[in-house]
């Protein structure tokens, strides 16, 4: 186990950007101990839970490793795949009155695999697709899971194929979440295509109902949000919340911030000024709030009240690729930069940074906005409930860009990269518990012999 030394990062970029510089003093970072993990040879993309204490990891080498949480152990080396791993979930199901975990992973090589973490075994395999798979979904109430890519396709438990729709486009469908009433909702280029499944008895049939066309630019993001609303993301920064049963838009927001003016002034020119990166590349929600990843900022939205939160334009050095929510009321997020943060909502005591009339414009609205036709703001509007997203912890340990983590709550957190490396990052407090325990314990069994 290696101490984590913090500040080890000289903050770069903007003014913004250092002043979120935290320092070594981060008192409300529990993670003060870091784990490095070594088996992979290219970039890791993926991190699946499959139990309380496993999990696996893939990417660009086409491996998946299972690892235990607690240990760091290298369990089991998955190999099969000549390409890259382009997604990964587990399944979970019941045989013989039992609960069984395996993974599904997909490859450029245009294969589906099923494991069996337990033994190591590939237990299914299928070949020659018609295109790569680039995302998967398990439907544990049909107990089917579906692939998508230049197809949509449905499939049992036993790997059976039963039921796929026609050639869609060179896009393909990049995300898919599941809807209410057999209806899947499936990301493809800048549209959202509502599929049904119709059931007739041990058959399965699919069909699609409607093409949603609202969004200007690619789709990168696509979640589910509760029982009645999903939401989706582009490339322009459009976020739209759509009803789970009518497929209607609930909010449109048009997410848009500019470089301010480099002579002093404090206005915005929205014909003159380069815009800032604003692709939402990633989204995340625990119902009532929706957390997108803009750009290299971070846009905390209220489902309930149709409001901005929180926002940070500027929150990394570099884009935002992965973000959760977590119980307490604080979020994560991880970038291109290396680097991993912890955030945390706060009342706001002094005006927030400015902003483009058109993003508050935006925000808190129910429908689309029309554009602005007067000159742009020189300061906030008053937003009701608005608080700031201060940074309570970063995370400094890998080289390279961070794609995702995944949470084991007490066990740790877990990272992974372009490095090559997955790191286990730990509660040093909790951890220096569990020793003392441990060598209180041994004590005890000398003792008594």
């Amino acid at each position: 186990m290696l101490r984590w030394i913090l500040g080890g990062r000289e903050a770069q970029g903007t003014v913004e950007s250092a002043a979120l510089f935290i320092g070594e003093e981060q008192p409300k970072n529990c993670f003060t101990e870091m784990q490095v993990l070594k088996g992979h040879f290219d970039i890791v993309r993926f991190l699946v839970q499959i139990d309380d204490l496993r999990f696996a990891s893939a990417g660009d080498d086409g491996l998946v490793l299972i690892w235990n949480v607690e240990t760091g152990d290298h369990l089991i080396e998955l190999r099969g795949h000549t390409q890259q791993i382009t997604a990964m979930i587990s399944y979970t199901f019941i045989r013989g009155g039992n609960a069984h975990t395996a993974l599904i992973t997909a490859s450029s090589d245009r294969t589906l695999s099923l494991w069996d973490p337990d033994s190591g075994n590939r237990v299914q395999n299928i070949s020659d697709l018609q295109s790569p798979v680039k995302c998967l979904l398990v439907l544990v109430r049909l107990d089917v899971w579906l692939s998508g890519g230049n197809e949509l396709c449905v499939w049992n438990r036993d790997f059976e194929l039963q039921c796929k729709t026609v050639h869609h486009s060179d896009a393909g469908i990049s995300a898919m979440v599941e809807l209410p009433k057999n209806f899947i909702a499936a990301a493809m280029d800048k549209e959202i295509v509502i599929f049904k499944l119709n059931l007739s008895g041990s058959d399965i049939a699919v069909m699609a109902m409607r093409h949603l066309a609202d969004h200007q630019d690619t789709i990168h993001s696509l979640i589910h949000v509760n029982d009645g609303l999903f939401a989706s993301g582009s490339h322009i920064g459009e976020l739209i919340i759509w009803d789970s049963v009518d497929w209607t838009i609930q909010a449109y927001e048009h997410i848009l911030w500019e470089e301010p003016a480099r002579d002093g002034q404090s206005e915005f020119k929205l014909n003159h000024q380069k815009p800032i990166e604003r692709s939402i590349q990633h989204m995340s929600s625990d119902g009532e709030y929706i957390v997108a990843a803009v750009g290299s900022g971070l846009y905390v939205y209220n489902v309930l009240m149709k409001s901005v939160v929180a926002y940070r334009r500027i929150a990394h050095d570099s884009n935002v690729l992965h973000t959760v929510l977590q119980q307490d009321g604080c979020l994560m997020s991880c970038s291109e930069d290396g680097s991993v943060r912890m955030w945390e909502l706060q009342d706001l005591p002094l005006p927030a940074e400015p902003a483009s009339s058109g993003f508050f414009g935006m925000f808190g609205t129910f429908g689309r906005s029309s554009k602005q036709t007067g000159p742009p703001a020189k300061k906030i509007p008053e937003v009701p409930g608005l608080r700031s997203l201060e940074l309570i912890g970063d995370l400094i340990g890998h080289s390279g860009a961070v794609q995702m983590f995944l949470s084991f709550k007490e066990k740790g957190l877990v990272t992974c990269s372009t490095d090559h490396l997955l790191i286990v990052w730990k509660d040093g407090e909790f951890q220096s518990q569990l020793r003392s325990l441990a060598v209180f314990q041994k004590l005890q069994e000398n003792q008594e012999l």
